[in-house]
């Protein structure tokens, strides 16, 4: 079951940007939880950290987007945004939406996050 919804995917060229944006599913019920975040998985790779954002507003970078990728929440609750800016090709990937309350040691893993959006592709061609 959905529970988050993404947005704002696309192709782009080296050194473009992209917005993605991410939101509760119509009609659904989510609960409190203390961080919102970013991952990405790339065809044959397993899932990995982007960027997590805490209800006080803290934020947290994998080492490869420092710098050129910004996550911030939106004025709705349970909305967050990433703008990602000079991107290369490595970031070529799908970008998952996750929310819940993790552990501090599962902070930076997927299985600290309990709500999933469906994905959104980002494609960054050289």
């Amino acid at each position: 079951q959905v529970q988050l919804v993404e947005s704002g995917g696309g192709s782009v060229q080296a050194g473009g940007s992209l917005r993605l944006s991410c939101g509760a599913a119509a009609w659904t019920y989510l609960p409190n939880f203390n961080y919102m975040g970013w991952f990405r998985q790339a065809p044959g790779k397993e899932r990995e950290f982007v960027a997590t954002i805490s209800t006080d507003g803290t934020t947290n970078y994998a080492d490869s987007v420092k710098g050129r990728f910004t996550i911030s929440r939106g004025n709705t609750k349970n909305t967050v945004f990433l703008q990602m800016n000079s991107l290369k090709p490595e970031d070529t990937a799908m970008y998952y939406c996750a929310a819940g309350s993790p552990h501090e040691n599962n902070r930076y893993s997927s299985y600290g996050y309990n709500y999933w959006g469906q994905g959104t592709q980002v494609t960054v061609s050289s």
